[in-house]
């Protein structure tokens, strides 16, 4: 069977999502780790603190592997038949795809943070609820990205349709 246009961008979308989340959370639970590695080298009981810590930039890659999820599911490429799609249908999987990729960028930032509040933790363990606090407002927009890509796929019936 050739594949239409309109799936090969949903496809392209699935991708996008789901690549440059994973690129952007390993880099922000990669520096977290590097912090993360120095503090449990002077405290190994800090370790649940800083693993808590350094997980966190990693649900970016948690929302891009939803997105592209959803949109291979939304055009039957898992588990149902590979629909027909129209090609607007496929840019709208595209631009989820893409808003997905580009708000997990955050994981970034947020491992930087995270790495900064192991530093915190590490002097003053108190501080650890603060420090999460401060690193999941980085994680905020990736959380309006993902909603911004489900209203574009219900809204367009690639889910729900």
């Amino acid at each position: 069977m050739e594949l239409s246009t309109g799936i090969v961008l949903a496809i392209i979308g699935a991708a996008i999502s789901m690549g440059v989340a994973a690129i952007s959370a390993g880099i922000g639970v990669g520096l977290a780790g590097i912090a993360g590695a120095g503090v449990i080298s002077e405290d190994p009981k800090k370790f649940g603190p800083i693993l808590v810590l350094q997980a966190l930039p990693q649900t970016q890659g948690i929302y891009g592997f939803l997105g592209a999820v959803l949109i291979l599911i939304g055009v039957g490429v898992l588990g149902g038949e590979v629909k027909e799609i129209p090609i607007g249908m496929g840019y709208a999987a595209l631009g989820g795809g893409i808003v997905i990729g580009l708000s997990s960028f955050t994981a970034i930032a947020q491992g930087a943070i995270s790495a900064s509040g192991m530093g915190a933790v590490a002097k003053r363990p108190e501080t650890f609820g603060q420090a999460i606090v401060l690193a999941v407002m980085a994680e905020t927009f990736a959380i309006f990205g993902l909603l911004i890509a489900i209203l574009i796929f219900v809204g367009t019936k690639i889910m729900g349709g």
